[in-house]
């Protein structure tokens, strides 16, 4: 299996910009829904989304912070397959305001009314334990 390096994986990651998040939901079933990096895509293993706290993907990570990520990109130039890149890690739960200053954008304003002084905001940070990819043809894994 080819191991590449974190800095690799983020420039296979280069302009993704949505994620599938899983979780494990109250009663132990895979629960997973789209996320945006919000152009938060230059990867050093570490992944963030914000989100409301009364999303039950919240109380997913409260009760399990063992989580996944999977991205999907753009078709490679010889196979058009695409690149996909799966990710096992562990949430956390930030609710500090300076940590979402670091992390935000102007397009954020579009789904949080308020900035960072929107009620009931919380950042997800996912980090990464695991990342496998396939990309044209090749498979492997990043080396932290």
């Amino acid at each position: 299996m080819k191991r590449i390096s974190i800095s690799e994986i983020s420039e296979k990651m280069s302009g993704i910009d949505i994620a599938i998040l899983s979780t494990h939901s109250e009663n132990g079933e895979i629960a997973t829904r789209p996320m945006s990096s919000n152009g938060d895509v230059k990867y050093n293993g570490d992944s963030y989304f914000f989100t409301y706290e009364e999303a039950l993907c919240v109380s997913d990570i409260e009760r399990n912070p063992k989580v996944a990520l999977g991205y999907s990109g753009k078709p490679g130039i010889f196979t058009g397959i695409g690149v996909f890149i799966a990710v096992e890690g562990r949430a956390e739960l930030i609710r500090d305001k300076a940590a979402f200053q670091q992390h935000w954008v102007p397009d954020l304003d579009s789904w949080f009314d308020q900035g960072v002084e929107t009620p009931n905001l919380v950042l997800i940070k996912v980090k990464a334990k695991r990342i496998k990819f396939w990309d044209d043809g090749d498979e492997g894994e990043a080396v932290f």
